[in-house]
Formats: structure tokens, C-alpha cells, sequence
């Protein structure tokens, strides 16, 4: 498995080998054994979730507070995505900045996100998406950026109509998420991370 650190620290690309012949194709697509020796601790299972989408569908940003926050191992196994992680830690050498990875069924590749990274997409085509979680979902440790704040820029694909949910289209900007003491500092991340790290 090809294992690539993006510039955004905590967010990780993992591509696997895949295996064909006459009958189809294998890959392995988690491997517990290479995901610790990338992040430096195991990666604990906790809830898969899976969205299908339409495209032009936005989902995100979306974040948890930490800790314990929500690590994602995300996928998408049917059809592909524009998969953006964005640097929500207030201070950060990143801050604000946010990175994309196309994710496809061909691919298989997967993006992993640390604890207190915002997370969201854009469905390229019809698309099924899996994300390994490392938290349960909870509602009141959960919150919301907004995709389209053009302090952030996130450079979505032209694809007509952009679709979000109410929840999504009510979020804040970064800067207000900022202002109103909802976003996770970066030394809180780092802290929680070598927690995990000694465990």
C-alpha cells in the first residue's frame, strides 16, 4: 500500500495494490498494521458510515470537538469525489488552508483525517462513499464550516447547482467559527495526539 502524507499534517493518502485477473480485481483496503505506522498509534473502529450522493452534492465541512473529536478513513467505492480535508486548528502553520484528492472506485484510494481536521466533499458523479470512523457520531460534540466561505477558497468543480443541506448552507464561516470559540486549537490536536500515541 503506497502511503502519502499531504502537507496538511495529520492528512494521509492511502492507495492500495490492487490484484487482477479474468474475474475482477482485489485490494486491501485497511491494513491496521500500516495505518499505525503512518498516524503513530492504532486506529480504533468505533462506527462506518456510507452516503450515496448525486452530483454536485457538497457534504461538509464537518468537524468534532477535541478531544475526543472523530478520525475518518474515507473511501469512495462506487463512482468519485473531489475529497477536501481543511486546517480548522487555531494556530496551525495551515490554518485555513485545505488540500483535495480525488477519490474513485478505480483508484481505491482512501484519505485518512486526523482528530480535529474539517472534512467535506464534492460528488463528482454518482457516487457511493464509506467512512471508517473513530468516534461515534454525537450530535452536540459536532459542528459545521462553510463549504462555499471564500476566505477558504476550496476550489469546488464546476458542476451546475450546488447542492448542501440546510445544515450546511446555515454554517458559519471559518472566521466566525473562530470568533465564537467553536474550532479546535492546534496545540489541543497535538496534545490528544500524543495521548493516543502512548496508549
Amino acid at each position: 500500500m503506497q502511503v502519502e502524507p499531504l502537507d496538511i499534517e495529520g492528512a494521509i493518502e492511502f492507495t492500495p495494490k490492487q490484484f487482477g485477473d479474468e474475474r475482477g480485481k482485489f485490494s486491501e483496503q485497511f491494513k491496521s498494521g500500516v495505518m499505525r505506522e503512518a498516524i503513530g498509534h492504532d486506529f480504533t473502529l468505533a462506527q462506518v458510515n456510507q452516503s450515496n450522493s448525486t452530483p454536485g452534492v457538497i457534504r461538509g465541512i464537518h468537524y468534532a470537538d477535541v478531544p475526543p473529536s472523530q478520525a475518518k478513513y474515507v473511501t469512495c467505492v462506487s463512482g468519485a469525489i473531489l475529497d477536501v480535508v481543511v486546517d480548522i486548528r487555531v494556530g496551525s502553520s495551515t490554518f485555513g488552508q485545505w488540500r483535495g484528492v480525488r477519490l474513485d472506485s478505480e483508484t481505491r484510494n482512501c484519505l485518512y483525517l486526523a482528530e480535529g481536521l474539517g472534512h467535506a466533499f464534492m460528488a463528482l458523479e454518482p457516487c457511493t462513499v464509506t467512512y471508517l470512523c473513530s468516534e461515534g457520531y454525537n450530535p452536540g460534540r459536532e459542528h459545521e464550516v462553510h463549504p462555499l466561505d471564500p476566505a477558504i477558497g476550496i476550489e469546488w468543480p464546476d458542476l451546475g447547482p450546488v447542492n448542501l443541506s440546510p445544515k450546511d448552507a446555515a454554517a458559519p464561516t471559518l472566521a466566525e467559527a473562530a470568533a465564537a470559540g467553536l474550532l479546535p486549537t492546534y496545540e489541543e490536536c497535538m496534545a490528544f495526539q500524543s495521548e493516543l500515541n502512548a496508549r
